[in-house]
């Protein structure tokens, strides 16, 4: 697999997610995962971890990943996070020294506007799920002027 900077249209510390696992562009799904450290832009070290609302952006960086092989491996495009409905996670946090999987399953693309069902695991067992949807416009950098 690449580089996971040469997929994600973000910088550092920006990218959370640290590999992608599989791609199955026939199935429409993606598998990344993240492990969970204190240099992770996101920790706290208060609660050894981070919090549990940050597996929507887990989420939306898996999509992102999908949208590049997606897209035949071009440069990466800038996608917009349009929400999430009915995200539900059972963790207190993403704990330290743990490695979560996402799986973010495309359920719509209309060419722009894209809906994925979106599930995180900790070892094999699901412990957060959400609809996320996106909009990736062909003229993406017009909408951040």
């Amino acid at each position: 697999m690449q580089e996971i900077e040469k997929i994600l249209p973000h910088d550092r510390p920006m990218i959370l997610i640290d590999k992608v696992l599989e791609i199955n562009l026939e199935e429409n799904y993606v598998v990344c995962d993240v492990n969970i450290h204190e240099k992770k832009i996101f920790f706290n070290k208060d609660i050894n971890g981070i919090s549990p609302l940050v597996g929507i952006e887990f989420m939306a960086q898996a999509i992102g990943c999908y949208a590049f092989f997606k897209s035949g491996e071009n440069n990466p495009k800038i996608g917009f996070l349009l929400g999430a409905r009915s995200y539900t996670n059972s963790l207190e946090k993403f704990e330290n020294g743990k490695t979560y999987t996402i799986k973010a399953k495309e359920m719509y693309d209309d060419g722009e506007l894209v809906s994925f069902e979106c599930f995180i695991y900790n070892d094999n067992k699901e412990v957060a799920n959400a609809l996320i949807n996106a909009f990736q416009p062909e003229n993406a950098e017009e909408y951040i002027k």
